[in-house]
């Protein structure tokens, strides 16, 4: 049987540095199984998506990691959380972030929005919220810029609007046709972006 601390002891042999012990010690402070349905709290230990209903998922805890580690979240940051599903990337967040930063998480289907605001009430970490997405609307263009964005679902191509809502000097970090790709925006023109790809990887599709 699967040790059921399995996905931390995945996490900790792939840290790439003192960055992912930041990543790593949030994502056991934040404590998986609280933001997962009563009959998926058993498996929270497990390295592998866990559904949360509504057909999503709570991602991978290795890809939440990986993740995380490309986007370099730091104290201060502001932060977009992009199909916040059951809450965990956004509390998570929410740590590396601290107090002196923000993060506001979307998720499309209003009743994980509700249950994952209603789950991170109990996190103590009043710089973080969840709303439910605008239909249409990628991303929060009215709340732009964000030093960093994170989108834990997958597209067909990469979204130009989302660049556009980064910071001069923002990262974003998403899955385009099945890679992982971090995007860096240099200067004011969002077409003035490195992008690199970092492995195969799946999630949900990015609903709008």
């Amino acid at each position: 049987m699967m040790p059921r601390n399995d996905w931390e002891s995945i996490v900790a042999e792939r840290a790439p540095g003192p960055g992912g012990d930041a990543v790593q010690a949030a994502m056991r402070r934040r404590r998986r199984k609280n933001f997962l349905p009563q009959d998926q709290r058993k498996l929270a230990g497990y390295n592998r998506p866990l559904p949360i209903g509504y057909g999503q998922t709570n991602s991978q805890p290795s890809t939440v990691a990986d993740m995380l580690w490309l986007l370099e979240v730091r104290p201060g940051h502001t932060v977009l959380d992009v199909g916040a599903g059951s809450g965990w990337t956004t509390a998570i967040l929410g740590d590396l972030v601290t107090e002196a930063g923000s993060v506001l998480g979307l998720e499309i289907i209003p009743e994980l929005a509700e249950s994952a605001a209603a789950t991170l009430e109990h996190q103590q970490l009043p710089w973080c919220r969840i709303e439910t997405a605008t239909r249409g609307v990628l991303g929060a263009p009215d709340q732009a810029p964000f030093d960093r964005i994170l989108v834990s679902a997958e597209a067909t191509y990469l979204p130009q609007e989302l660049v556009e809502q980064l910071t001069d000097d923002g990262i974003m970090v998403m899955t385009v046709a099945g890679f992982m790709l971090r995007v860096v925006r240099h200067g004011e023109d969002p077409h003035d972006a490195e992008i690199t790809r970092h492995g195969p990887y799946r999630f949900v599709d990015l609903i709008t």
